[in-house]
């Protein structure tokens, strides 16, 4: 589908443009001056929870990930929202609060945007932020002995598809929220602050998924250990009841040849490692010398993390 418009823009033709042509990453990054650099990106989606101030909440977090997940600041943000006329004036108005209060938490001010009228609601940001031009985060750059440290429990995608079967437990469907509505800004700030040597965020293409972006633009292998990979508390159940999501199904059948599985694991915890995330944590190749440090630094702001993974020499992604 984009084959046809792969001509028209040459990154040779535009050498302020540091990230958005040759490779593909988190977002875009345009260079200003020696000091700074524009981070920008978008991104809206329909509903995935039934209260409206938590999905424009979850989605606006959604869309500053991305910016977060390249080492940014955000602090401008446009509304994208696509919303029905028959809906109550209200629902449409705890959305677009929901994700106003969640930018100013992140000191990001929303100003303006685009509304038009659709069938099914859809919302997210236009988000743009600052970094040096020098110190972002790239996929590319996780080196063999790197440990893999991931800032959020997976297990969103499951639990949100079992909520719309209607067989969702609330406590699990609100601990999920909780965690999507939580702002990648802290993890962020420690990787900037301790150093990392790769970074994204997990998202739609699932934790295997996006680790395989960095492994294949790294040019290395991951080994992930499946016990010490975090879940929320229903998510392993949804998962033997096969409740997923049709992009699990989708980012299996176009990864899968890239990863080896311990032959012990069942076909649901392998579907859980394709299930899609919203609002995922970010996951980073760290230095296993810098290890203590960036312990130091989430404990200071309460930041959870699990170490996951290393990084390996092979050229594949292992799971045991």
């Amino acid at each position: 589908m984009l084959r046809p418009i792969q001509g028209i823009f040459q990154a040779a033709e535009y050498p302020n443009l540091l990230v958005g042509l040759d490779e593909p990453d988190d977002a875009a990054v345009w260079q200003l001056d020696d000091e700074r650099a524009i981070v920008i990106t978008t991104d809206f989606f329909t509903p995935v929870v039934d209260d409206p101030y938590d999905y424009g909440a979850i989605a606006a977090a959604n869309s500053l990930s991305d910016v977060y997940a390249m080492g940014g600041k955000p602090f401008l943000a446009l509304n994208i929202a696509a919303l029905p006329p028959d809906l109550p004036a209200q629902i449409l108005t705890e959305i677009l609060r929901g994700g106003a209060e969640k930018a100013h938490e992140a000191g990001v001010v929303i100003a303006g945007g685009h509304t038009i009228q659709d069938k099914e609601p859809k919302y997210g940001l236009v988000a743009v932020g600052f970094v040096h031009p020098k110190r972002f985060f790239r996929k590319g750059g996780a080196r063999p002995g790197d440990l893999l440290i991931l800032t959020k429990p997976l297990g969103f995608g499951t639990t949100t598809t079992a909520l719309k079967r209607e067989v969702a437990k609330e406590e699990d469907v609100a601990e999920a929220v909780q965690w999507m509505k939580r702002l990648n800004r802290w993890a962020s700030e420690i990787a900037l602050q301790v150093g990392v040597n790769a970074a994204t965020d997990i998202t739609g293409y699932s934790l295997l998924g996006h680790a395989w972006e960095i492994a294949s633009l790294s040019h290395v292998g991951l080994h992930f250990h499946w016990e010490a990979i975090p879940f929320t508390a229903g998510a392993k159940s949804y998962a033997e009841q096969f409740i997923f999501p049709g992009g699990a199904f989708d980012n299996r059948l176009y990864f899968q040849d890239h990863v080896r599985f311990d032959p012990k694991l069942s076909e649901a915890e392998k579907m859980l490692l394709f299930d899609p995330q919203t609002s995922g944590g970010l996951l980073f190749a760290l230095d296993p010398q810098q290890q203590q440090a960036f312990e130091q630094a989430a404990e200071n702001v309460h930041q959870p993390y699990w170490v996951i993974g290393e990084v390996t020499s092979g050229g594949v992604i292992e799971v045991n």
